[in-house]
């Protein structure tokens, strides 16, 4: 029986590991591969870039919306991009700083972009927009003084912001039938989305023949997706690394011990798949993925990891540190939330000091565990202080970036993947090792036994 359960064990340990690094070749090869390119998009003469000169006010009115409105005192914007420029997050190709980089840097709320575009210039009949995809927060689309779309929701006194995905537009037939035809973007950013280089369209919509704007479509589709198909493929790998450590040790003392490591991974994956979830499906707006991110799981995910290499390093000493975890943990969460602008209005940066000091506490008790568990297992188990440190990176990017030594985020393929993707990839590949060794010392021992 005995050796049979080994054998199951070992089967069980090395599927997972198999399946792990097949995701992580599947995720590299589809970085890798695109169904068109940025530069056969730009030399599509069925295409036409929308970069302007825009008309840009700040402000609300909507009369502004109106074809035959004058906006001829407004601000001109440029919206044309320098080749091979993109985002700093997942990669989006002609990315520019907003309004706050263009005179506007304290300004949040309403603001209009104006388009004239002759009628003539455009010679397809069949025609359509790829609107901007990305827009700091929300956005209503007018054509000729008629709303034809929108991203967020307007109906309230304050709009709500949903992620801005891809969106394509098919114009009536008709539309051509004035000298020109008149598009207007009525954009609203909040307060909290005050930084620089924030602020209104980063990326200029496109006008075209249909079937090339479908292609351009699929392409900004295309790069949001790669954007974030890490942060999917990360919780399945945690998920798989919790099943395995689960099945090694069900019928073993070493079980207790590992569910505080499974509830860290359980928690992690879910804080990662969150981001994918807001930013593909809009089924959370700005503020509740904020609430489920920031509030709710980062929090968790720091103090369910100090439990967790506690009790594996078996650290039991001081007995009230648990407590101690628990408390920051959940006043790290109430400083989160007061530190919203929109929840304690004008004391959110009292909290937001706060809840920085409070994420340093929790630091310095993971260093402090580590230190412990170094002294406590010697060089040992150098493996699980390597893992220790690699998750410990990735979770903690703000004070890693301030060190200036690792790049936060580097751009494969032209995809954006941040420092604490690749942190945590490795802690999984780290952690697989560890597994294997120690099933190799149980199967070794039983085999001594029998």
């Amino acid at each position: 029986m005995g050796i049979q359960e080994n054998t199951k064990r070992s089967f069980t340990l090395y599927l997972m590991l198999f399946i792990t690094l097949l995701l992580v070749a599947g995720t590299i090869m589809y970085l890798s591969h695109f169904s068109t390119t940025e530069e056969k998009l730009s030399a599509d003469k069925n295409l036409v870039p929308l970069n302007g000169p825009w008309k840009f006010i700040t402000g609300d009115n909507m009369q502004y919306a109106r074809s035959g409105y004058n906006h001829s005192g407004w601000k001109t914007l440029d919206l044309t991009a320098p080749t091979g420029v993109h985002d700093d997050d997942v990669g989006l190709s002609g990315f520019l700083p907003g309004w706050t980089a263009k005179g506007h840097p304290n300004y949040s709320g309403y603001a209009w972009y104006r388009l004239k575009v002759p009628s003539d210039s455009l010679t397809v009949t069949s025609l359509a927009l790829a609107a901007p995809p990305a827009v700091d927060n929300a956005y209503q689309l007018f054509i000729n003084g008629a709303l034809s779309g929108s991203v967020g929701d307007f109906s309230g006194t304050v709009p709500i912001a949903y992620s801005i995905r891809p969106f394509m537009l098919l114009l009536p037939e008709d539309v051509k039938k004035g000298k020109d035809i008149t598009i207007a973007f009525r954009v609203w950013m909040s307060a909290a989305g005050l930084s620089p280089g924030a602020g209104g369209i980063h990326i200029a919509p496109t006008l075209g023949e249909k079937t090339a704007i479908e292609k351009k479509y699929r392409f900004q589709w295309e790069q949001t997706i790669k954007g974030y198909i890490v942060e999917v493929v990360l919780p399945v790998m945690f998920v798989l690394l919790a099943i395995a450590m689960f099945l090694l040790n069900r019928n073993s003392k070493q079980l207790q011990p590992c569910k505080w490591f499974i509830t860290a991974l359980v928690l992690v994956g879910l804080l990662r798949l969150n981001q994918a979830v807001y930013f593909w499906f809009q089924i959370e707006s700005g503020q509740q993925a904020t609430i489920a991110g920031s509030v709710i799981l980062r929090p968790l995910v720091l103090g369910s990891w100090l439990m967790a290499w506690r009790e594996w390093f078996a650290l039991h000493k001081p007995k009230w540190l648990p407590k101690m975890i628990a408390l920051v943990t959940l006043l790290f969460m109430a400083s989160q939330l007061l530190s919203l602008s929109w929840v304690s209005n004008s004391m959110h940066t009292y909290f937001q000091t706060i809840a920085g000091y409070l994420r340093l506490l929790l630091l310095a008790v993971m260093l402090i565990t580590l230190y412990q568990g170094v002294s406590k297992q010697g060089t040992k188990d150098l493996l699980a202080v390597l893992a220790l440190l690699l998750v410990s990176i990735a979770m903690y990017p703000q004070e890693i970036s301030q060190l200036h030594i690792i790049p936060g985020i580097w751009f494969p393929y032209g995809v954006g993947v941040s420092r604490g993707q690749f942190f945590y990839a490795a802690f999984v590949l780290v952690m697989y090792v560890i597994l294997i060794q120690k099933n190799r010392k149980r199967r070794w021992n039983n085999t001594n036994e029998q």
